[in-house]
C-alpha cells in the first residue's frame, strides 16, 4: 500500500510514518517544517523515524506543488496530520490557521478527488466539543460551540470531509485526538513545558488553579489506533456514506494535579508551581468515550500514565532530546 503522511515531522506523523514503513507500506512523508516551535525537534524526529520513508518538504497550502506530488505518486491512501496546532496560538495568529487548516485541507481533499485516493484519514481534535458539558464525550454529542478558532477549523474539516464523501464517494475517517504525550512530544504542550521548567528549577504554570482534567493518551496507543483506522475503510453509514468520525483517547481522564505528581516522580524532582486562572480558549476537561473505535477497529489503549510518563522522562533526560 502506498501512503502519504502529511505532518510527517510532527509528533504523531513521524511515529506513524515509521510504523507504517516498518510493516512494509511504501510511505511518503510531507511536512513544511515551519517554525511554530523549534525545528530541531522536527529534524530530530525525521532522523529518528524517517529513514525508511521518502520525505518531501512542502506546504499543503501550495496547491500546484501538492497536485504535482499526487499526480506523480498516485497514493492509495492519505493520512492528513498537517495542520497549524495549538489552541492559544490561534488567538494571536488567526490567519495562520485559515491557510493550513482550511485552505490546506481543501487542497488535500481536491487532490484526493482528482488523483484517485481511496481513503483519507484526517486529524480532527477533542477541542470540537467546546462548551459541551456532558462527559465522557461521544461522537454523537453536539460540536457546534467551539471556544477557539483552532477548534472551529477542526470542526470545519469534518464538515468539508462529509461533503466530499457525499459528492465524490471518497472514504473518510476523522480522528478526534485527545491530549497526546510521550517521547518526541510537542514543546508547547504541558508535558514538555512542565519537564523543562521542573528540570530548570523554574515554576510550572498551573492553569485554573490546578482544577482541570485531561484524557492523556500515550503516543504508541495513538499511532496504533490511527493505523487501525487507516486499514479499515468505513462501511456505509445510515446515509450510505463511507464515513466515520472517531474519538481516539485513553478513556481514563486524569486530574491535572495528579499528572503533575506523576511527572515529579518520573523526573525525581519536585515542581515549583504557579497557580493561574483559566486561559482563554481552554476547556475544563476532556474525556473520551472510545467505545465506537474499539468496537469497529479493535482499538484499545494499553499504556498507563505511570508507564508512559516514565518513558517520556527517560527520553527527555537522554541525549536523544535535541532541546535538552
Amino acid at each position: 500500500m502506498k501512503v502519504l503522511v502529511t505532518g510527517a515531522a510532527g509528533f504523531i506523523g513521524s511515529k506513524l510514518m515509521y510504523c507504517l514503513s516498518r510493516r512494509g507500506d511504501e510511505v511518503v512523508g510531507l511536512d513544511s517544517i515551519n517554525d511554530y516551535y523549534d525545528v530541531r525537534l522536527k529534524e530530530g524526529r525525521l532522523r529518528e523515524f524517517g529513514a525508511s520513508s521518502r520525505f518531501v518538504r512542502m506546504n499543503i497550502a501550495d496547491k500546484a506543488a501538492l497536485d504535482a506530488l499526487f499526480e506523480r505518486e498516485r497514493f492509495d491512501k492519505v493520512v492528513n496530520l498537517a495542520a497549524q496546532a495549538g489552541v492559544r496560538y490561534s488567538i494571536t495568529h488567526p490567519y495562520t490557521y485559515l491557510e493550513s487548516n482550511l485552505t490546506g485541507f481543501l487542497n488535500i481533499l481536491e487532490a484526493c478527488r482528482n488523483f484517485g485516493v481511496k481513503h483519507l484519514v484526517y486529524a480532527s481534535s477533542s477541542s470540537v466539543y467546546g462548551l459541551n458539558t456532558k462527559v465522557p464525550y461521544a461522537e454523537a454529542d453536539k460540536t457546534d460551540s467551539p471556544v477557539s478558532l483552532y477548534a472551529a477549523t477542526k470542526k470545519s474539516n469534518e464538515l468539508l470531509a462529509h461533503s466530499y464523501c457525499k459528492l465524490y464517494g471518497i472514504a473518510m475517517t476523522g480522528l478526534r485526538f485527545f491530549t497526546v504525550y510521550g517521547p518526541w512530544g510537542r514543546p508547547d504542550m504541558a508535558p514538555m513545558l512542565f519537564a523543562k521548567a521542573i528540570c530548570k528549577g523554574e515554576p510550572i504554570k498551573v492553569f485554573n488553579h490546578g482544577d482541570m482534567i485531561r484524557d492523556f493518551t500515550y503516543i504508541d496507543d495513538i499511532v496504533e489506533g490511527t493505523t487501525r483506522a487507516l486499514d479499515r475503510v468505513p462501511s456505509p453509514d445510515a446515509n450510505g456514506l463511507p464515513l466515520r468520525v472517531y474519538n481516539i483517547g485513553c478513556s481514563h481522564p486524569v486530574k491535572l494535579m495528579d499528572f503533575i505528581s506523576e511527572m515529579e516522580q518520573a523526573l525525581g524532582i519536585e515542581a515549583k508551581k504557579e497557580f493561574l486562572p483559566m486561559q482563554a480558549g481552554d476547556v475544563y476537561q476532556t474525556n473520551a468515550d472510545t467505545s465506537l473505535l474499539e468496537r469497529e477497529v479493535g482499538y484499545k489503549p494499553v499504556v498507563q500514565l505511570h508507564e508512559g510518563l516514565g518513558q517520556f522522562a527517560q527520553w527527555y533526560l537522554s541525549e536523544k532530546n535535541p532541546l535538552r
